[in-house]
């Protein structure tokens, strides 16, 4: 089964966390092995594994902050400097494809044609993969220096921007605070629809979610995301928030850290023993029954944000790992049809209507 994954921080882990994704999972693990720190040679993601994982396209994200609150590798003591470091992040991406490593997507006909080379791929079983599909995403809009810059970022192939991450942010509060848009944060909104941009719900707080969806009439989604019934958690949306996504149109991607997943996992100490990728299968259940159909679910692993194995299912060693989901869903009853718009049809379906209504001129 294909995959379409809706959120991997690629060029944060090669460049920030300076890992070479073209080598093995294992190999950069063994590297690994003398740098201390959470999430250092117990990781999941790299070109070989997602390959072998058959992730056939992924929205891969630019992610810098600029908030005074610093966070290792990721914020920055000037928007300046996030702005300089979103932009290497782009450019690593587009080094990828000029090594034949990925393919930048952009347009429903670079799309169509990616996902049916992978279509082919899959029928003869080639030991030679297509490149992998990468879609551009921006997570937290720290690096967007000023809201009218929001159309120059399209032009450079962003498709996606969550405006929040963690903590403050210089337009709206993400995770762990209760900031709503400001000023600046809703005239962000503006140039993110007039550009014909994804707005990303993801770590935004309780009233900034309704703000953005009063003032944003452009397409939303989450791209890595929970349920709040099944693992409480300011992080997670409510059931409201889910039925509001879905009615617009929306997808929820699932994310894979068991932070998300289960009630009272501490990140640091607590095991991962005993825990399982149908953990996620739980939230992505409860998605279905809550929308009244399949159609609204879908992966957004965010495999390495920041954690590797010591956050993830006790059972998932590496991405290429995401493949059990079928044998789970199948054995709790989904159809294939459904599988496969959980595994990557969901969201080819929402890149298809959304670009081609059009966008900005790039």
């Amino acid at each position: 089964m294909l995959i379409i994954d809706a959120h991997l921080d690629l060029a944060w882990n090669a460049l920030q966390w300076n890992r070479d994704l073209t080598q093995s999972v294992y190999t950069l693990r063994v590297r690994e092995q003398t740098i201390p720190g959470r999430g250092r040679a117990v990781n999941t993601v790299a070109l070989p594994e997602l390959r072998r994982g058959r992730v056939a396209l992924c929205f891969a994200t630019l992610m810098a902050r600029s908030t005074g609150r610093p966070l290792a590798h990721v914020d920055f003591d000037s928007t300046e400097q996030a702005y300089a470091t979103a932009c290497g992040q782009r450019a690593y991406y587009e080094a990828l494809e000029l090594r034949g490593h990925a393919r930048l997507i952009g347009n429903v006909t670079e799309l169509d044609d990616h996902m049916a080379e992978w279509h082919a791929w899959e029928r003869t079983d080639s030991p030679v993969t297509p490149p992998l599909g990468i879609v551009i995403s921006m997570e937290s809009a720290d690096s967007i220096l000023f809201p009218e810059q929001v159309a120059a970022w399209y032009a450079q192939g962003v498709r996606l921007i969550g405006p929040a991450h963690q903590g403050p942010g210089r337009y709206v509060g993400g995770t762990g605070v209760e900031d709503g848009f400001n000023a600046a944060g809703f005239e962000l909104l503006r140039q993110i629809e007039a550009a014909g941009i994804i707005l990303d719900l993801t770590h935004l707080p309780d009233a900034a979610f309704w703000q953005a969806l009063e003032r944003f009439g452009g397409p939303v989604i989450a791209s890595h995301n929970t349920c709040r019934t099944l693992a409480p958690h300011q992080r997670q949306f409510d059931d409201a928030q889910i039925k509001a996504i879905a009615a617009r149109g929306g997808v929820i991607g699932m994310g894979f850290d068991l932070w998300m997943l289960i009630p009272g996992f501490i990140k640091g100490s607590s095991t991962t023993a005993g825990t399982s990728i149908s953990l996620a299968v739980d939230h992505i259940d409860h998605i279905c029954q809550l929308t009244g159909s399949a159609q609204h679910a879908a992966i957004g692993s965010d495999l390495d944000g920041g954690f590797g194995r010591d956050q993830a299912p006790g059972d998932l060693d590496t991405i290429a790992d995401l493949q059990m989901l079928t044998g789970i869903m199948e054995r709790r009853g989904y159809s294939a049809d459904d599988i496969a718009a959980i595994m990557y049809g969901n969201w080819l379906s929402l890149l298809r209507r959304v670009w081609a209504k059009g966008a900005s001129p790039v």
